[in-house]
């Protein structure tokens, strides 16, 4: 017998919940792509993906995932031979690293471990030590999904300037847009990239990149870029049709315009708010479960955890187990411990993830909650007292 019956809770992060009102907003014969009310609704969502992002500067929009995103970076930065530091604090570190490695890009990797930020003096070492300003740009996650760490991209920044060096800061938005506070004026990024399926709460399939007068100056001469993946017809078209390189992505520009309403509607000040406090209602309940038995939050340092997804460390394979359980009896599924530990270990089944991101609200946490604590029970897992009830402190509180 399961008690899974009924609406399901993909509590993973990303693809996020996807509201109604997206859903329902893309549920629609196809428009036209020629003219009208398509092209009104994608000139009034230029400005708008500007401000989400706290920029002056330019964006483009592509049918692509978060990789792809990554790409279309990379293709309109670098040219082949060129070097990029990749500040590592996750698997997502990594899989930007690699991106650009395989398009002939020279790659140099500080990593800073999985329980931890990057740590500034680091870089500016690493900087200072290129005198030749080999170093054309820094990537750096400011969250990164693996780990749930959140790095402080502003003191990244400072750091490149205190070394004097010139680099472009290329910063990995993927998981913490509309999610954690994030200022790409004002902190400094030269370049960002996310996509659709987190924060923005709209299906998987369109890739962001935002970027400065100064990174498009820089990367005039790059030699990576293709027709597709160059940002300058799409940032500043001469048609319509140049801001995809194609055919519109005509529905997910529907969902994307409702979840900006959306977003709009509340206010992004309390978005941002509001995940900061699910998320320490979540933390606050690890805390409690780990009082008695071997679960932990991945990030010790509250300052540097994401706002929307938390990693969690458990005894192998209690995770996996854990996480089979609350999908099949339950219907709520956890995210696996991606990039923890390599294939085939058996630590790999010590970690698992909650995707509390776009979407999500005070009665999605705590059903979450309740769910992993009955199965901690159900499984005989040791876990401490008083997990729920330290959550819902936090939500009265708010």
């Amino acid at each position: 017998m399961t008690l899974g019956y009924g609406r399901s809770y993909l509590a993973i992060p990303g693809p996020s919940v996807m509201p109604d009102r997206v859903l329902n907003a893309m549920h629609r014969p196809a428009p036209n792509i020629y003219g009208g009310a398509l092209h009104d609704l994608v000139d009034a969502m230029l400005p708008r993906l500007r401000y989400l992002a706290g920029t002056a500067g330019h964006v483009a929009i592509y049918i692509a995932n978060g990789h792809g995103a990554w790409e279309a970076a990379n293709a309109n930065v670098f040219s082949r031979g060129d070097l990029a530091l990749s500040l590592v604090t996750g698997q997502f570190g990594l899989g930007w690293a690699d991106s650009a490695r395989r398009m002939g890009v020279e790659v140099q990797e500080i990593d800073f471990g999985r329980r931890g930020p990057v740590d500034p003096a680091r870089v500016s070492e690493a900087l200072a030590a290129d005198r030749s300003h080999r170093i054309k740009a820094v990537l750096l996650s400011h969250v990164d999904t693996a780990t749930s760490v959140r790095n402080d991209v502003a003191a990244v920044r400072a750091a490149i300037d205190a070394a004097g060096h010139p680099a472009l800061l290329m910063v990995d938005c993927i998981a913490s847009l509309a999610c954690d506070r994030f200022l790409m004026d004002a902190w400094g990024a030269d370049v960002m990239v996310s996509a659709s399926q987190k924060g923005l709460m709209t299906p998987p399939g369109l890739g962001f990149v935002w970027f400065s007068d100064r990174a498009r100056e820089r990367g005039a001469t790059a030699d990576l870029r293709s027709p597709y993946w160059d940002w300058t017809p799409r940032a500043a078209p001469e048609a319509f049709y140049q801001l995809f390189c194609g055919t519109a992505p005509t529905h997910h520009l529907l969902g994307l315009a409702e979840a900006l309403n959306m977003i709009e509607e509340e206010g992004l000040e309390a978005v941002w708010t509001r995940h900061d406090l699910l998320a320490q209602a979540i933390w606050a309940a690890v805390d409690h479960w780990g009082i008695e038995g071997a679960m932990s939050l991945n990030i010790p340092d509250p300052a540097c955890r994401a706002r929307s997804v938390t990693s969690i460390r458990m005894q192998s394979p209690n995770a996996t187990a854990l996480r089979d359980w609350t999908e099949q009896r339950a219907g709520v599924t956890l995210g696996i411990g991606l990039g923890m530990a390599p294939p085939g270990d058996p630590a790999w089944h010590g970690f698992f993830r909650i995707g509390h991101m776009g979407h999500v609200n005070a009665h999605m946490v705590m059903g979450v909650l309740g769910v992993i604590e009955a199965g901690l029970v159900a499984l005989g897992i040791p876990h401490g007292p008083g997990a729920i009830a330290a959550a819902t402190r936090i939500i009265a509180k708010a």
